[in-house]
């Protein structure tokens, strides 16, 4: 195993052009029964993190090379008889997240009767990664790396677009999520909720612009 996280991280290296990073992560314990549902791949020691977090926007000391604000889809309430799975399912815009979900073994608990909001990546998210990194994290040797990164985008129950005001949330992983509320709209982190409250039976979906990073990866 360790000498495939070796490699997963050498080829993505190659990919974006940086050398391997070493900082060894945690895997943390998820404490209530939601947390318990979505870490079935358990916990351990994770390897060095992928060096496509070394990319923009995840180093911050490389700037935004065209800033834009995004057009905000108002709220649907046509979804409500749908689980989070089945709206995530039925989305062409979630295609990608959907791949990631069932690699990383989290679908069942996307239907569960535990109420979550996931703060979801589009396609789009996901291809402003760097070449095959999204291909590399689906490898089953990164399952690990790619459950941390999965529950960052998850808080525990429902919290509509009303209920979004500045500050922090806790995520399922750990980690806190910033929430930034303003005349442009919402931001997650550094990503910008582009469409919100996606209404289902057991939660919330809200799609966002970029995927998200937890703090210590």
């Amino acid at each position: 195993m360790k000498a495939n996280y070796s490699n997963f991280l050498t080829n993505l290296a190659g990919i974006v052009g940086l050398a391997s990073v070493s900082l060894l992560l945690n895997l943390p314990s998820l404490a209530n029964e939601a947390t318990n549902n979505l870490a079935q791949a358990g916990g351990g020691t994770l390897n060095p993190r992928p060096s496509i977090f070394d990319e923009f926007p995840y180093n911050r000391n490389k700037p935004r090379t065209q800033p834009t604000t995004p057009r905000v889809t108002p709220p649907t309430t046509q979804t409500e008889n749908k689980t989070l799975l089945a709206l995530a399912e039925s989305s062409p815009k979630f295609t990608t997240l959907m791949a990631a979900l069932k690699a990383a073994g989290l679908t069942e608990a996307l239907q569960g009767r535990d109420q979550l909001t996931v703060f979801a990546p589009t396609n789009e998210a996901f291809a402003k990664l760097p070449q095959d990194a999204v291909r590399d994290l689906l490898k089953p040797e990164n399952k690990e790396i790619l459950l941390k990164l999965l529950t960052y985008h998850v808080v525990s129950g429902t919290v509509l677009s009303t209920d979004l005001s500045s500050g922090e949330v806790q995520s399922l992983e750990g980690g806190a999520i910033k929430v930034s509320v303003g005349s442009n709209g919402v931001m997650v982190n550094d990503a910008n909720v582009v469409e919100v409250d996606i209404k289902g039976t057991n939660g919330v979906i809200h799609a966002i612009d970029q995927v998200i990073l937890p703090p210590d990866l």
